[in-house]
C-alpha cells in the first residue's frame, strides 16, 4: 500500500502559519540602493548580492544510495514545512490540558481538537506516502521530544497508542524510535541545515532541475 493511512491520528500535530505583511507595511519596510555621486555629475548605485549557492549533481542515480537522497530530499519539502504547526499544536494542547483538572474535559477536549483537525488535515493524509508520513512524526519528534506513541499515548490512551503501534508496524514503522540526528536522520539533519540557511530551494532545484511546490495548508491555520 502506498498511502499512510495509520497517519491520520497522528495530524493532529500539523499547522504552519504567517500572514503577509500589508501592501503598506511593505512599502515601510522597503530599503532603497545606497548610491554616490561621481565627477562631472555622474551616479553611480551600490548594491551587495546575497552569495549564489551551487550545488553539484549527482548523475549516478542508479546508486541505491543516491536514490535514497533524492527521495529524501522530494520528501523532505513536502512535509517540513508542517513541522513548525505541529510544535505550536502540541504545546497548546499541553497547556490546555495542563489548566483541566477534569479527565472528563481533557477527554472531550482532546476528541474535539482531533476531529477538527482530522477534518482540515484529511486531505494532506490521502496524499501522503508512507516515507513522507514516516518523515514527518519523526521531524516532530524532534521539535518536541515526543515519539508519536507517547504522543498518542498522552493524549488518547495507552490503549489507542498500542493500536497504533501495531497497525504503524505493517507499515515497516516504529512509533517508538526517537530522532536521531547523529545516525538514522543525519541526512534530514542536513537538509534542515540547508533550509535554515535559506538554501534549500537551491539544492532541490539542483537535483530536479525545477523549484519545490508550495505546501498547501487549509486557510483557517494561515
Amino acid at each position: 500500500m502506498k498511502r499512510l493511512t495509520p497517519i491520520l491520528p497522528l495530524l493532529a500535530v500539523l499547522l504552519f502559519a504567517g500572514a503577509p505583511a500589508s501592501a503598506q507595511e511593505h512599502w515601510q519596510e522597503r530599503i532603497f540602493m545606497e548610491y554616490y555621486v561621481e565627477t562631472p555629475g555622474d551616479t553611480v548605485y551600490v548594491d551587495t548580492l546575497p552569495p549564489a549557492v551551487v550545488f553539484p549533481r549527482i548523475r549516478n542515480t542508479k546508486d541505491p544510495d543516491v536514490k535514497k537522497y533524492y527521495r529524501l530530499v522530494y520528501n523532505f519539502s513536502k512535509v517540513y514545512p508542517y513541522t513548525d504547526v505541529a510544535v505550536r499544536i502540541v504545546r497548546k494542547a499541553d497547556r490546555d490540558l495542563a489548566a483541566m483538572r477534569r479527565r472528563r474535559d481533557k477527554e472531550k477536549y482532546v476528541n474535539a481538537v482531533s476531529d477538527q483537525l482530522l477534518d482540515d488535515f484529511s486531505s494532506v493524509a490521502r496524499h501522503m506516502t508512507v516515507s513522507q508520513g514516516k518523515l514527518l512524526v519523526r521531524l516532530v519528534d524532534r521539535e518536541v521530544g515526543k515519539t508519536p506513541y507517547s504522543i498518542v499515548k498522552e493524549y488518547k490512551s495507552g490503549a489507542a497508542a498500542s493500536f497504533w503501534q501495531g497497525v504503524a508496524k505493517i507499515f515497516g514503522q516504529d512509533l517508538k524510535t526517537h530522532y536521531d540526528p547523529k545516525g538514522e536522520d543525519r541526512m534530514t539533519e542536513y537538509l534542515i541545515e540547508k533550509w535554515n540557511q535559506g538554501q534549500f530551494e537551491a539544492l532541490y532545484f539542483s537535483i530536479f532541475m525545477e523549484w519545490p511546490d508550495a505546501v498547501e495548508i487549509p486557510s483557517k491555520y494561515r
